[in-house]
């Protein structure tokens, strides 16, 4: 049985504001890698999965260092693309206390940014594959990198791959005229796993979210108002086998409380709530669970066991500093066994 998973996006120098400065005070930024799907290949391979990722790359240094950085993960890079000048850059300015986290891209004029239709051998690319991920900032880039998302999709489905789609919502990148829920929602539909925030679901769908306020590890919360909200959203996307939900309250930059939800077949599957009282790094949380999501797709059968795995390695994604969540099946399975035992008191 075919298991390699193949992840689409951008891949983008991170430059970090160090010991939580501003970005007005800081005269120096700690220099990282990321991006959603290159974040989510790399959980998927720190699994032990086979995971393809798909890009395009300035022909330059930078570029150089992105492909030595992805194959350091265990990455493959067969069908990366060589081509145009710029690395997309984001610029992070960490969260403290109440204060929000601040990010701002650049990203206009990226050898990624610059794809179109015909560009990439899809064919080639999804000859050994299972399943195909990608995102919502894929498209929300440029018309013509929406045009590829379809393109993908397209020959994902004639060739019989799973598709996985991540809602990935960021107001600040649909900047080409069209809103998201004008271009997503014509190619949701061809998900057979879906995943995103109840906020984003909410967006997307027009359905209102029930609200997640959990403030404490165990807590119960409305699972009945999440089922029901589940059914609806199924109801748009009929086709869709599993739809993955990450449920978050956030008390302050360093406190939040979390929890996961998988609805398929009818019926919903949720995860106790997991208080996270000293969080280092949200950045990259929901491509946690992703990337677990994807890798649990193969590794366990029981439905139960892959959203509690997705949400776990999410919780622990938290701990991490940088974009990648570098954490192995052991550590996982270890934090859900001391949930389970009770010896995980908050």
């Amino acid at each position: 049985m075919k298991k390699k998973i193949v992840t689409f996006g951008e891949i983008m120098l991170r430059l970090t504001t160090p010991d939580n400065l501003r970005m007005q005070q800081s005269r120096e930024f700690l220099v990282n890698y990321g991006g959603s799907e290159a974040n989510v290949a790399i959980s998927i391979a720190n699994f032990g999965g086979d995971v393809e990722y798909i890009t395009r790359l300035p022909d330059n240094a930078l570029g150089e260092t992105c492909l030595a950085e992805l194959r350091s993960h265990n990455i493959g890079t067969r069908h990366i693309l060589i081509g145009g000048h710029r690395l997309g850059t984001y610029y992070m300015e960490k969260a403290a206390a109440m204060r929000n986290s601040k990010v701002i891209y650049d990203r206009e004029g990226s050898a990624f940014s610059e794809l179109k239709p015909g560009m990439i051998d899809w064919h080639a690319a999804f000859a050994d594959a299972a399943i195909f991920h990608w995102s919502g900032i894929d498209a929300a880039l440029t018309p013509g990198l929406a045009e590829v998302c379809k393109e993908a999709i397209t020959v994902a489905k004639e060739m019989g791959l799973t598709i996985s789609y991540d809602i990935n919502y960021r107001k600040n990148l649909w900047n080409y005229g069209k809103s998201a829920q004008e271009v997503l929602r014509p190619l949701m539909v061809s998900s057979d796993i879906m995943f995103g925030s109840e906020g984003e679901y909410a967006l997307l769908t027009g359905i209102p979210a029930p609200g997640f306020k959990a403030t404490k590890s165990g807590e119960t919360y409305d699972v009945k108002a999440c089922e029901e909200f589940c059914k609806a959203i199924s109801q748009q996307i009929p086709n869709c086998k599993y739809i993955y939900i990450a449920l978050r309250n956030v008390m302050s930059s360093e406190h939040h409380t979390f929890a996961g939800v998988l609805y398929s077949n009818g019926s919903m599957k949720y995860t106790r709530v997991f208080d996270i009282d000293n969080v280092i790094d949200c950045v990259g949380v929901g491509d946690a669970f992703c990337g677990a999501m994807l890798y649990a797709q193969h590794a366990y059968e029981d439905e139960q066991k892959r959203v509690d795995f997705s949400t776990a390695a999410s919780v622990l994604k938290n701990t991490i500093a940088g974009d990648y969540n570098i954490v192995k099946v052991s550590e996982v399975e270890g934090l859900l066994a001391k949930h389970e035992s009770g010896e995980v008191a908050r």
